[in-house]
């Protein structure tokens, strides 16, 4: 009797450690994953999947696009730019997660993003621009609060920017232009203070710029051109812009004059106003940029000598 009562807890305890081991994320799990992966793809013009994607011949670690940690050997990286695969995103993928990057860019990837993509909640780098993604954004994915590099441009995207855009706080790099991405620009985009690229362009975004975005200092680029926005720009545009490179806001429905701060912006090298509905003068202080070297300001009701 004392003999069953040992060995009743002891054999708990092998099941729990088991069915916890089963549930542990790992390798075998990295795997299925990208062999679900594999199954999405409808076209491999290069091969990749079928010559080099397979258990039999090699670990996964070592096929192509695919890098894994040196400790734990578990997928890091996922990186297939420029391959000619046609396909559609698997919700699998959302169980890589040990996943730091991910390019799947320059492709014809189409369908929805999926919202298990929002697990993955060690990635810093998303490229899955120049594919033909549609439908919106996931409300799950604007919560990767470790990303650096966020890159959706150049596919058929559409909805909105969400205000969790705020929780993007280490994010340096954004590109979602060239989209049909839409509505008002959130002001929480101002809370992402290490922004250094900002790109909308050539999207459907409509309203007003909020100003904060222009307290970002360290944005080197700024580009809203070919959008519906409106309204004027802050007085103080140049005040806390001391690393600006490139602004383009060509091609919208800006009024107002050009604010004679943008003399402060002493590193912009290209600036690109023209296509509005700004009037008065050209500020004088546009001399004071002794490394611009492209202007365009045309297509306004602009007044100078």
């Amino acid at each position: 009797m004392i003999m069953g009562f040992i060995f009743l807890p002891m054999l708990l305890m092998q099941c729990f450690m088991a069915a916890l081991a089963m549930s542990q994320p790992n390798l075998t799990t990295d795997q299925y994953a990208l062999l679900q992966f594999k199954v999405y793809i409808t076209s491999d013009p290069l091969n990749i999947m079928s010559s080099n994607w397979s258990t039999s011949a090699t670990s996964i670690c070592n096929w192509v696009g695919v890098s894994c940690g040196a400790f734990h050997s578990r997928v890091t990286a996922l990186d297939l730019p420029n391959m000619n695969l046609t396909g559609s995103l698997p919700p699998h993928l959302g169980n890589l997660s040990l996943l730091v990057s991910i390019n799947l860019s320059g492709n014809s990837f189409n369908g929805r993003l999926p919202p298990e993509l929002g697990k993955l909640q060690r990635l810093r780098f998303m490229d899955l621009s120049f594919n033909f993604l549609n439908g919106s954004i996931p409300d799950e994915i604007w919560l990767l609060s470790k990303l650096e590099d966020f890159r959706l441009g150049s596919n058929w995207l559409t909805g909105t920017i969400s205000r969790n855009i705020g929780n993007l706080t280490k994010l340096r790099r954004i590109y979602i232009g060239d989209t049909k991405i839409g509505g008002e620009i959130p002001e929480e985009i101002g809370n992402l203070h290490n922004l250094e690229k900002l790109s909308a362009r050539n999207a459907s975004l409509s309203g007003l710029i909020p100003p904060n975005i222009f307290n970002i200092s360290s944005l080197r680029f700024i580009s809203f051109w070919r959008n519906n926005l409106f309204g004027t720009l802050p007085i103080d545009l140049c005040y806390h812009l001391p690393h600006l490179e490139e602004l383009y806001l060509n091609k919208n429905q800006l009024t107002g004059s050009i604010p004679s701060s943008i003399g402060r912006c002493k590193k912009l090298q290209l600036l690109s106003l023209e296509t509005n509905k700004f009037t008065r003068y050209i500020p004088r202080s546009i001399g004071n940029l002794s490394e611009l070297t492209e202007i365009y300001l045309t297509f306004n009701d602009l007044e100078g000598k």
